[in-house]
C-alpha cells in the first residue's frame, strides 16, 4: 500500500477502474466492509484519510475526533487498499480557500438543522475527493444517511459518472451501530446508549420516541430519503450518536 500526502502523488499512483472510500479514520469494521466491497469490484481502492475541518461546528469537536493513522494504515493495507491519501489540511484548502459546495434541500432537518455548515463541509471534500481521485465507484455506509442522501444528489446535479455504493450498517452485538465515536463512551454511557438502536429496531416513529425519553434527545424523526429511514441522534454524555433504520416506502 502506498500512503501520499499529495494530489500528485495520488493521481500518480492511479490506473484502471478506481473505487474511493472516503473517511475520516479511526478504522473499525464498518469501514473494512466498504474495503472490502471496494477490493472486489475494482483494480485499485483509494481510502482518503483527512479528519475534514469544515465538518464540525465546534472547535473542541474536532480536538477530540480520534486520531491514530499508524493503526488506520495497518487496517487498511491488510485489508487490501493501494493508496491511503493522507492530506495536511493545507493541501485541501490552501491559503485563501474560498470556494463551497452547497447540496441545499438535502442539506435541510436532521442533522443539517443541528449542524450548521456540516453539510457543505461534506459535499465541498467529497466534490474535492471526486476531482482528485476520479473514481467509477464511491462507497460510504448507511449509518450516515443523511450525508449520503447530500453526496447522492450532488453527484445527479453535477452530472458526475459515479456509482454510488450504499453498504449497511454494521452494529456491534449489543445492537450498536459501530463508530469512531463510541470509543469516547464510558461502560455506563454505553450501557445507556443502547436505548438508540432498540428504539429504532421498532420502525415505529411515536413507539421510538418514547423509548427515548429522559435521553437527551436532537432528534427522532421519518426522513423521506431514497430508501427512507427512521433516524435519530442521542447524546449520551459528551458524545454525540447518530443512526438510522432503513424503512420500507410509505412507512411512518
Amino acid at each position: 500500500m502506498r500512503i501520499t500526502r499529495t494530489i500528485a502523488e495520488t493521481r500518480a499512483a492511479l490506473r484502471g477502474e478506481v473505487g474511493l472510500v472516503p473517511t475520516m479514520g479511526a478504522y473499525h469494521a464498518g469501514h473494512v466492509s466498504l474495503f472490502t466491497a471496494a477490493r472486489e469490484e475494482n483494480d485499485v481502492i483509494v481510502a482518503s484519510l483527512f479528519v475534514n475541518p469544515a465538518q464540525f461546528g465546534e472547535a473542541a469537536d474536532l480536538t477530540r475526533y480520534p486520531r491514530d493513522e499508524a493503526a488506520d494504515a495497518a487496517i487498511a493495507e491488510e485489508t487490501g487498499v493501494d493508496v491511503l491519501f493522507a492530506p495536511a489540511v493545507e493541501e485541501i484548502y490552501p491559503p485563501g480557500y474560498e470556494t463551497w459546495v452547497e447540496v441545499e434541500r438535502a442539506s435541510r432537518g436532521l442533522e443539517g438543522d443541528h449542524r450548521p455548515g456540516h453539510f457543505r463541509g461534506v459535499a465541498t471534500i467529497c466534490l474535492k475527493l471526486f476531482n482528485i481521485v476520479r473514481p467509477q465507484r464511491a462507497y460510504f455506509g448507511q449509518k450516515d444517511a443523511q450525508q449520503v442522501e447530500v453526496v447522492r444528489r450532488m453527484i445527479r446535479d453535477l452530472n458526475f459518472e459515479i456509482e454510488l455504493r450504499v453498504l449497511p450498517t454494521m452494529r456491534d452485538a449489543d445492537g450498536l451501530a459501530l463508530s469512531s465515536r463510541n470509543a469516547l463512551l464510558s461502560p455506563q454511557e454505553r450501557e445507556r446508549s443502547l436505548a438508540l438502536p432498540r428504539a429504532l429496531a421498532t420502525k415505529n416513529l411515536p413507539r421510538a420516541r418514547a423509548m427515548l425519553d429522559g435521553l437527551d434527545v436532537d432528534y427522532v424523526e421519518v426522513a423521506p430519503f431514497d430508501p427512507p429511514v427512521l433516524a435519530a441522534t442521542v447524546r449520551v454524555g459528551g458524545t454525540r450518536l447518530i443512526d438510522n433504520v432503513v424503512l420500507e416506502k410509505g412507512a411512518e
